[in-house]
């Protein structure tokens, strides 16, 4: 029998030496059981049971993708320095985690995100600018989730894990899990963080997920910290081992591996499909920027941190493996870089562009059909702008 361990809490309020023991070194390597297929120094390796073949195409799209996400994130952070986003929140050093498990999405399956998850968005074909519309004030989320197959932004901390069981439960229900017909079994992805995980509603999508075997992919972008809390105070095993006590399996893959993450999530989405209920993917990264642009991350966690997690960068370890098995021919990272620019131009010159709403548009696209009461408070709001008009300065 397997003997229980003793977690203890030392003095000065950190965890004591067992747990240290469980976690090691702020986690650095994340542990043994993490499923990677790329090193760090950008080598291939094998995995027993999440290995499989890319074609150079896909490595290169790959490549391409993390490099425009990297540069929607930094050009958003610079326009909100400049006053032209209330706020961002950044994604940088996640861009593997995203884009992979973006890419083994199929057309029909359903993206449930938190605010972060701007690779996913960009995978499911929505225009950044729709992004930076909502967070410039401008809309509330204008993007059709239906045609994209991407839900809004969810502000609330784990409201859209709910959200995406009872979706999932919806599909379960409407015949599209289990068929056998790739064009119509669909999966549902929920995005959420390692703060996230200690909310409420999270725990209880995965108990509705469980008891109902939901065909929903849990995929939790551990980037070690919650705001400013670190992961180490908020649990006492690793995330991925959560699924265990729910019912459901949980695996814990490299998230700054753009390969293992697809390959991972891809089986996870399978699975789904196919009727065999959720899975829990700990993607296992690195927030590099702050947790929003009002955030100062230089308060609470180390620059040794921060240098070490730098040389696991996604995008440097793919395009080491690019150049050492010569799947790039010369200057396709320039013309990546270029493509890079123009889309940072177009977003500087598009959100500064983009129209105030009219007062009244508060009122659209809530419901299907106005309750009376809010038709009549619309109607007076009406009455009330229209009392200004030709009214003289």
């Amino acid at each position: 029998m397997r003997r229980s361990r003793t977690v203890t809490h030392a003095p000065d309020g950190e965890f004591g030496p067992d747990l240290a023991e469980v976690f090691g070194p702020r986690q650095s390597d994340g542990g043994p059981e993490l499923v990677q297929l790329l090193t760090p120094e950008g080598e291939r390796v094998r995995h027993p049971e999440f290995d499989r073949e890319f074609s150079a195409e896909e490595l290169r799209g790959f490549y391409r993708d993390m490099v425009l996400t990297r540069r929607i994130d930094t050009e958003s952070t610079a326009l909100q320095r400049h006053g032209e986003l209330g706020i961002w929140a950044q994604l940088l050093g996640q861009e593997a985690a995203q884009i992979g498990s973006g890419r083994a999405l199929r057309p029909q399956d359903f993206a449930f995100p938190t605010y972060r998850e701007h690779g996913v968005a960009w995978c499911r074909g929505l225009d950044p600018l729709k992004l930076l519309g909502l967070f410039r004030g401008v809309d509330q989320g204008s993007w059709d989730a239906q045609e994209h197959h991407f839900g809004n932004y969810t502000i609330v901390i784990g409201a859209q894990t709910l959200h995406a069981t009872g979706y999932a439960m919806g599909v379960q229900r409407d015949g599209a899990v289990g068929t056998g017909d790739p064009d119509r079994d669909a999966a549902v992805i929920a995005y959420f963080g390692d703060g996230a995980s200690s909310q409420g509603d999270v725990n209880e999508a995965f108990i509705f997920a469980a008891s109902y075997n939901a065909p929903v992919v849990f995929f939790c972008q551990n980037n070690q910290w919650a705001i400013s809390e670190p992961i180490e105070r908020q649990t006492r095993i690793p995330l991925y081992q959560r699924a265990l006590g729910f019912g459901f399996p949980g695996v814990r893959v490299d998230g700054n591996d753009v390969m293992a993450t697809y390959a991972v999530t891809q089986a996870a989405l399978q699975r789904a499909r196919e009727g065999s209920g959720p899975t829990f993917v700990e993607a296992y990264t690195y927030r590099m920027g702050a947790h929003t642009t009002t955030d100062d991350p230089t308060r609470y966690r180390l620059s040794d941190d921060v240098e070490n997690w730098k040389l696991k960068d996604p995008i440097a370890r793919l395009e080491a493996y690019l150049r050492r098995n010569g799947l790039v021919e010369d200057g396709f990272t320039d013309h990546v870089a270029a493509e890079a620019a123009e889309l940072g131009e177009r977003l500087r010159a598009g959100c500064k562009q983009l129209a105030d709403p009219e007062p009244l548009s508060v009122f659209d696209h809530v419901y299907a059909d106005l309750p009376p009461e809010l038709a009549e408070q619309r109607d007076g709001y009406a009455a009330y702008l229209a009392s200004f008009e030709g009214a003289q300065a």
